[in-house]
């Protein structure tokens, strides 16, 4: 039986003006496993990943829902506890690693820093630290481990950022689209790069991104969101083959083709729901294609189309929701 190592349940996020950014989110995650949350930009991925991490500050806070870690709820812990749990039990990695790195400091005094606070000895870290930057593929590790963010490429501090999180062993790494700033060679390099170390290390990801290109290369299960919501869930395979939700359809057909015969690429047509003031119905009923007064009326419910693969959609059987 597969282990559940991160349970997510019905989590909400909002923000000042009643903004409803994250709404009833629920998913799990077993140890070992790549899950991706995927969607377009602004539909609560990393509003869900950093609330998981409890990294919401004002004007926004987590106004519902439950987050277990190996059956520890995080949600309840202090702010001390919480921070025992970042960084040694759950790694995160943010989109921009030069935003996230300090200046000031070399690249391994922050990534020694974290092995530091886990009372490791200065010398023992410095050599891990070396031994990381070899791992995660950083020529010249040596003297790598000595410059500053701004003398070395994006490519190369993304693998810092890597390192850091991953140094410290932790069970589930968040991954808040590690690949965007980079070419599309070292995207790839990256992406190979993060599923050796999950094997070796045995780590859970939680990938968070809009690159069906990725999902397709390190997951194993997807959710896809829209508008704060999971709208699909299901495992790699099933959601590209089969997808029910006419949303994830139409991200599908978005893709680009090799082929020049395809012509232009699909668009979705109108624009996300305001969530700032109160919806009915489906949130994507004003821009999907299959929409009926049902849509409009009442909210579909999360249902199971078939073992393993759930849809929020009224064209889905079983799909009749809420008011």
């Amino acid at each position: 039986m597969e282990e559940k190592i991160l349970q997510v349940k019905e989590l909400s996020v909002s923000f000042s003006g009643g903004v409803q950014a994250v709404s009833k989110v629920s998913f799990d995650l077993n140890r070992g496993e790549t899950f991706a949350l995927v969607g377009e930009s602004g539909c609560g991925k990393s509003t869900t990943a950093r609330a998981i991490m409890r990294l919401i500050r004002a004007p926004g806070r987590i106004t519902g829902g439950e987050v277990y870690f190996e059956g520890k709820e995080l949600l309840g812990l202090s702010e001390k506890e919480m921070t025992a749990v970042r960084g040694k039990n759950i790694g995160m990695i943010f989109q921009n690693p030069l935003d996230s790195l300090n200046p000031v400091y070399t690249s391994g005094s922050q990534v020694a820093e974290g092995l530091i606070v886990d009372k490791m000895e200065k010398g023992e870290a410095w050599a891990l630290v070396e031994e990381t930057f070899r791992d995660v593929k950083i020529p010249d590790a040596e003297k790598r481990v000595k410059s500053y963010p701004h003398e070395i490429s994006g490519g190369m501090r993304q693998r810092v950022m890597i390192g850091m999180m991953l140094c410290r062993h932790p069970k589930l790494l968040i991954a808040d689209e590690p690949t965007t700033a980079l070419d599309v060679t070292i995207q790839a390099g990256i992406i190979e790069l993060m599923n050796d170390l999950r094997r070796k290390y045995d780590t859970a990801v939680l990938m968070i991104t809009h690159d069906f290109g990725i999902v397709a290369d390190m997951a194993d299960r997807v959710g896809v969101m829209y508008a704060g919501e999971i709208v699909e869930l299901g495992d790699v395979f099933t959601i590209f083959d089969h997808p029910l939700h006419p949303y994830t359809r139409l991200l599908m057909k978005a893709l680009p083709v090799i082929t020049k015969k395809e012509g232009r690429l699909e668009t979705i047509p109108g624009t996300v729901p305001d969530l700032s003031k109160p919806i009915q119905g489906c949130r994507f009923a004003d821009r999907c294609p299959d929409a009926c007064d049902a849509c409009r009326q009442y909210s579909p419910a999360m249902v199971e189309a078939e073992p393993g693969h759930l849809c929020a959609c009224h064209r889905v059987k079983g799909g009749e929701g809420n008011e």
